[in-house]
């Protein structure tokens, strides 16, 4: 449907993209991945014809349109309703119920319909962005971080929406349990080039990984061998029967490429400092109670929460629940109107808030914002924790005014980190991060030694994790004993606001449906969950099969590869020839194992949505 062949793309002498070709055919869902500021929003921008490439050519089919959904705002009409509608089709203008079916699952009430787009915050005109985009129904949706503001059940409804979609999909997401549910390829930026696999960000991680080792132990390999052949040339060049041999060997050095070292990525990588603290329990909540200006109903009332150290609680619920007002409460950064928080004595606390990037100051560098939370720092540690947190070197004297909303946001965690802490109170803290960040905040957090409070609404993380929770449901809030697939198992998020979701209006005509009860939900659940797991554990066990078999026949690679060099050191013959069929047999071997895995692989996904599909309508 869409071909992109041998494009460029450099902003001031910084290469984004060279000479990349890759196709998008009929029905294909693609997750664009790649690290922030590698490309992937750019090469939005040349599909729909915001930019320019430098070399290079995109063919896309005549009346084939594209759907993109923009950060930018601009609104036009009075009412939610009527400004969602300006996405349908021209004929399809009076299908409204198409809108509110939309909207009601990205999260707008029945209420807000008839409000002025202006009156909302920034997250839901982003969502009413979406919901324009979704309505239109084009031949490829261009989805850019489409989940960002979005909540769990808002993010379901998108999941099963998207899953259902009969046209092309490119999507970027740090959220990657949704990327891998909406997706059937991934295509990689790595090292301005671009790579499209079958399968999810973990196969394409892997084979990357694997790319590079091999690239690796290769370069060495020839880097090894061309200092023999150097060190031959230089002992023989001056005898004259040895004369003939050393121009062979001269010429075969001319003609041999050199394989140039792989430069080091710069990743997000860092850990948080721990405030010695024995006591079991941290921070503890009687009776909590808080609503804005003394409103009624409350955000939440009498609710009880005791944080032991090394509790890892994550805080979930709709948007607009009072999940992060929870979070400053706990913080210290508001009062409740009744009930007490009470810490230990040495509690230490570090809090992140997304949203506070506004309390930075505009004139001072990135070095001078983050030593200010710790001025007893020596300028070494600060210099490292910059590093850290991707301002190496001159960097590290940017002016926090010229940053981005994503770099802002890890000054904010460079704060916390200059600052030993014991109890963390992180508020949606993937935001703004790619994948490979996402998965170092997610190891730095596993890691802490001290206790972690957070919200999120990133289900991957939720089940990485969460040993209990604070669950916003049903105009209540709740602690919840156990992790996040418990809770699935037990309650989820089958309750009555989520029933609502994606459902098409009633006419006159049309009969409610009768609501399952909690009981027998949780027994067709658990029906489903006995047959998800009969059915998808013989691929487990055949993916893990593989997967050994590739690191037995890696290991021989190895193996091999080093009696290779040994043999080259030697100059036996023989040897070296037996070794080189062996490598390349084991090469071919290992390649038809990654085929065969990623044969499985698909058919494993393609069996774990069609669950996922089934457990989402119930």
């Amino acid at each position: 449907m869409i071909s992109v062949q041998n494009l460029s793309k450099q902003y001031s002498g910084h290469i984004i993209f060279d000479h990349i070709s890759f196709g998008l055919s009929s029905r294909e869902r693609i997750g664009l991945i790649g690290r922030n500021g590698h490309g992937k929003s750019t090469l939005f921008r040349l599909l729909i014809g915001q930019e320019n490439c430098d070399e290079g050519t995109i063919k896309i089919p005549r009346d084939y349109r594209i759907g993109y959904l923009s950060q930018h705002i601009c609104f036009t009409r009075p009412t939610v309703l009527e400004e969602g509608c300006c996405g349908l089709q021209d004929n399809q203008k009076k299908e409204e119920w198409k809108v509110k079916k939309i909207l009601s699952g990205l999260g707008f009430s029945e209420s807000d319909f008839c409000r002025n787009p202006s009156e909302f915050s920034g997250g839901y005109q982003i969502r009413l962005n979406l919901a324009k985009v979704l309505v239109s129904e084009p031949n490829l949706l261009l989805l850019d971080e489409p989940t960002n503001f979005l909540d769990i059940i808002s993010i379901r409804w998108l999941t099963s929406f998207l899953n259902s979609w009969q046209n092309e999909i490119i999507v970027i997401s740090h959220d990657r349990s949704f990327m891998d549910s909406v997706t059937t390829h991934i295509l990689g930026i790595h090292r301005s080039k671009i790579k499209k696999i079958k399968g999810s960000t973990k196969d394409y991680y892997d084979k990357i990984a694997q790319e590079e080792e091999i690239y690796e132990k290769e370069r060495l390999n020839d880097e090894k061998k061309r200092k023999q052949t150097e060190q031959y040339i230089n002992s023989f060049r001056a005898k004259a029967r040895h004369a003939s041999l050393v121009q062979s060997r001269i010429k075969t050095l001319e003609k041999q490429e050199i394989n140039q070292k792989l430069d080091k990525i710069p990743t997000l990588s860092f850990s948080f400092g721990f405030a010695p603290l024995r006591a079991k329990y941290v921070q503890e909540a009687h009776n909590l109670t808080f609503s804005y200006d003394n409103k009624v109903p409350y955000l939440f009332s009498n609710l009880n929460l005791t944080i032991e150290n090394r509790d890892r609680i994550c805080i979930i619920g709709r948007n607009g629940k009072g999940k992060t007002t929870l979070l400053k409460l706990l913080a210290g950064g508001l009062t409740p109107l009744e009930g007490e928080i009470a810490n230990h004595p040495q509690v230490k606390i570090g809090y992140y808030e997304q949203a506070n990037t506004v309390s930075l100051n505009d004139t001072l560098t990135i070095e001078e914002e983050i030593s200010l939370s710790n001025s007893y720092l020596e300028r070494k540690k600060v210099r490292d924790i910059c590093g850290a947190m991707m301002f190496s070197g001159d960097s590290a004297l940017k002016k926090i005014g010229v940053l981005s909303g994503g770099e802002k946001c890890r000054v904010l965690f460079g704060k916390i980190l200059v600052a030993p802490a014991n109890l963390l109170l992180l508020d949606e803290p993937t935001h703004h991060l790619d994948l490979q960040s996402c998965d170092a905040m997610i190891e730095a957090i596993s890691t802490f030694e001290g206790a972690v409070v957070m919200v999120t609404h990133n289900e991957y993380i939720l089940h990485k994790i969460a040993n209990k929770l604070i669950v916003f449901q049903e105009d209540r809030a709740f602690l919840f004993y156990g992790g996040y697939a418990k809770f699935l198992d037990q309650i989820g998020w089958d309750d009555a606001e989520s029933v609502k979701i994606g459902k098409k209006p009633l006419n006159n005509h049309e009969k409610p449906q009768k609501a399952i009860n909690q009981k027998d939900a949780r027994k067709v659940r658990a029906a489903l969950f006995t047959r998800r797991s009969k059915t998808l554990t013989p691929y487990k066990k055949k993916i893990e099969t593989i997967e050994k078999s590739i690191q037995k026949m890696e290991q021989i690679l190895h193996k091999a590869t080093e009696s290779l060099i040994k043999a080259s050191y030697e100059k036996d013959g023989n040897t070296i020839s037996t070794l080189s069929v062996t490598i390349k047999k084991t090469k071919n071997d290992i390649e038809t194992l990654y085929e065969e895995l990623e044969e499985i692989t698909e058919l494993y996904e393609q069996e774990k949505l069609a669950f996922e599909q089934e457990e989402a309508s119930l």
